[in-house]
């Protein structure tokens, strides 16, 4: 329990005003933030104490914590005041970013369904087209006439709310869809009876959906999970015409808060494919006959990754109905399994391809062949096996590049799409005979690749560990050690930065700067030895990794601390927080959004829908793990008087994933803390939440964009915009 020490007014109004004449004495040309009232509770934890300041921010809906957001959005704006900078990277960003977006059609009786948002379009729409012949050749394009299914738009005003598929009954007749409103993780399910046009009664509450499929048997039922913080993942079965708070919990009774289960149809037309996955550790897999409801155990109980599951029939010697399963089992760097349900023990598992040195990323079957793509010192490798696992040659991907390969039409062809930081997506049609390859689909926007040098280095991290990082810049840069350089990261849940384009490093490139990305652990960069190295007890190794990039980019001639600015969100967030705090000299400037900050209270963080990520982070119930914990988190290692760099932090009301109170208290700690005279402001968004990318219109999206540049660029001293001065300096 913590016990409150109030304040009385005098003392508080001083410490005000303290802070606030601290800021100006700095000679920084900034005002000072808007006041924030201070009444410290003091934690105890496994008998260490906790003073915090700004306990009373975490109550979201009080007067004076709305009041507080308001003043902190117009200091914010006071801030990143360069309207003309603004106004010109806007017009930027929406050269790159408005581009039609097409989803993959999904066929049900005649028709296909997909979303599209056209050029100039805010959102996107939901259309259906006759389908075309099997094995045809016909792209969707943005400029083809199709019938309106489902338009957003008249959902809401703002423009805040969005449509996806959920899952579309085989006869077409019926769609389950969702509803997002401001990019919460949470959405509505409805349910749309095709042929009329309408809704039908069901209707189901904001909560949290994952698998969502129809019976294939041609019964009107529908199958989903619904996620509970508070009980976990449950499966359901849902009858069209029923009453859903009737719906019978199907399976998943056995599994808490903190797994995710899966489910859908296997192939064979008999059974389920149940799936949990615990963490970002291992996963087990369980086969259901639907109309018994008898549950058999493929694989449970060890601890290894099992992905990419798929039935296949007979085929090359396998077993009669076997399952083809990608694996960390005795193989850090994965490797592809064939697993009878039968002999399900992995002694009796049958190899088909085996581990390489490179990272098993994915596999696509095409013309009867396994294309399998690997990572490469974080680039791309497409290697090609016959069905018995034989290789049988490579499609070509060139250096710093990711690539994707997927079916065309016929049996001698592939799309093969490919991006890097200078090349926006492009799609080639492949002759898989041949190697030959043309243009399918060009770059949907321009860019200067040319001018630009894509280079890997390698640095030493705190430990030994030797990291790699790509670094971009223009062609003609010399080493002077003053070019303003933006360094971003992740480091966490199996995510590898791959090479790929972005809107954002684009417009920072345009503008001279320096664009570096670490591949930090805590990824699958290298596999799971690389992702553990960054979980838990080994979370520090992430954060010395990024600060080892830093100061790299700084001994070696690329800018120097008042150049250099850091961006990372959500887990990324938590690493540029810690990063600024435990090295807080060596940047100017950090961009800080959706993040985790107090990591020795996450686990009381009940309104979070993400407690999975206790199994990465840790628990700070645990005394071990408090330990380690306490070490690292940002907001309990935040510093009075110290020269932190200058911060923005965003965040939203809707995020549910990384409760925003987080972001809340740790601007006003910083705000009260810094003694840099450097702004720290925090832009709210009232209707954000984790997934804001999916729950903003286009203009919207452009806006906070740009927003966020004009900071780092103001900050940085980028192009002619140096200085960044407030006009109440």
């Amino acid at each position: 329990m913590g016990r409150l020490v109030n304040f009385g007014k005098t003392t508080i109004a001083l410490t005000l005003c303290c802070v606030a004449a601290g800021l100006t004495a700095c000679g920084g040309p900034y005002p000072a933030p808007p006041p924030t009232r201070q009444v410290v509770v003091v934690d105890t934890i496994h008998g260490v104490e906790f003073e915090d300041s700004f306990r009373w921010l975490e109550d979201q809906g009080n007067p004076d914590t709305r009041r507080w957001i308001d003043e902190q959005n117009a200091y914010a704006d006071r801030i990143v005041n360069d309207t003309a900078l603004v106004a010109s990277l806007s017009k930027r960003l929406r050269e790159l970013m408005d581009v039609e977006a097409i989803g993959s059609p999904r066929r049900a009786g005649d028709y296909e369904y997909f979303t599209m948002r056209r050029q100039g379009e805010e959102l996107e729409t939901v259309y259906r087209r006759p389908a075309p012949p099997s094995g045809s050749d016909e792209e969707l394009t943005a400029d083809g006439e199709y019938e309106v299914v489902l338009d957003p738009q008249p959902l809401d005003s703002a423009l805040r709310k969005r449509v996806h598929i959920r899952s579309l009954s085989r006869d077409g007749r019926l769609m389950v869809y969702a509803i997002r409103g401001g990019g919460a993780d949470e959405v509505e399910l409805r349910v749309r009876n095709l042929e009329a046009g309408e809704d039908l009664a069901e209707h189901y509450s904001w909560a949290l959906y994952d698998d969502v499929f129809f019976e294939d048997d041609g019964s009107e039922a529908f199958y989903y999970i619904r996620r509970s913080r508070e009980t976990g993942p449950r499966l359901y079965r849902h009858a069209i015409g029923t009453d859903p708070s009737a719906d019978e919990i199907f399976w998943g009774e056995d599994f808490g808060p903190t797994t995710f289960i899966g489910a859908r149809s296997i192939d064979d037309g008999r059974s389920f494919l149940l799936t949990a996955q615990h963490g970002w550790t291992r996963n087990e897999f369980w086969v259901m006959d639907r109309s018994t409801r008898r549950i058999r155990p493929v694989v449970t109980g060890i601890d290894a990754h099992l992905s990419s599951i798929n039935w296949t029939e007979d085929q090359d010697g396998f077993a009669n109905g076997s399952f083809l399963v990608r694996t960390d089992y005795d193989a850090p760097n994965y490797r592809l399994v064939a697993i009878d349900p039968n002999r399900p023990q992995p002694e009796h598992w049958h190899t088909v391809i085996p581990e390489q040195d490179d990272v098993f990323l994915s596999h696509s079957t095409i013309a009867d062949r396994y294309y399998v793509t690997y990572l490469h010192n974080v680039g791309t490798k497409i290697r090609v096996f016959e069905r018995n696992g034989t290789p049988v040659g490579e499609i070509e991907v060139p250096e710093h590049f990711s690539a994707s390969i997927r079916n065309a039409p016929g049996d001698d062809s592939a799309y093969l799409t490919l991006r890097s930081f200078t090349t926006p997506n492009t799609e080639y049609l492949v002759n898989l005979e041949t190697g030959e390859r043309e243009i399918s689909e060009p770059a949907k926007v321009t860019f200067a690749t040319d001018d630009y040098t894509v280079r890997q280095v390698w640095y030493t991290s705190e430990d030994g560990t030797r990291v790699p990082m790509h670094v971009v810049h223009s062609n003609d840069i010399e080493l002077t050690g003053d070019h303003p350089t933006l360094l971003y990261g992740y480091g966490g849940f199996t995510s590898a930065m791959r090479p790929g384009f972005s809107s954002f490093a684009a417009v920072w490139l345009e503008q001279g700067g320096v664009y570096a990305v670490a591949n930090i652990r805590g990824g699958n960069e290298f596999g799971e030895r690389w992702h553990r190295g960054g979980m838990l007890e080994n979370k520090q190794n992430v954060f010395d990794d990024f600060i080892g990039a830093a100061e790299w980019l700084i001994d070696n001639g690329y800018t120097n601390p008042e150049r250099l600015a850091i961006r990372g969100g959500s887990n990324g967030g938590l690493l540029v927080a810690a990063a600024l705090t435990q090295r807080p000299g060596l940047y100017r400037a950090v961009l800080c959004a959706f993040p985790d900050l107090d990591m020795v209270r996450f686990n009381q963080f009940t309104e979070t829908n993400n407690m999975p990520a206790l199994l990465e982070y840790g628990d700070a119930s645990d005394p071990e793990q408090f330990e380690f914990l306490r070490q690292h988190s940002p907001y309990q290692n935040v510093r009075d008087g110290t020269r932190y760099p200058a911060v923005m932090l965003t965040t939203g009301d809707l995020d549910t994933r990384v409760p925003p109170l987080q972001a809340r208290k740790m601007a006003a700690r910083l705000q009260s803390a810094s003694g840099s005279g450097l702004p720290v402001i925090l832009r709210y968004d009232a209707k954000a939440g984790h997934a804001a990318g999916r729950g903003r219109p286009l203009s919207l999206a452009i806006d906070d964009t740009a927003m966020e540049l004009a900071f780092l660029i103001m900050q940085t001293g980028l192009g002619s915009n140096a200085g960044g001065e407030s006009p109440d300096g």
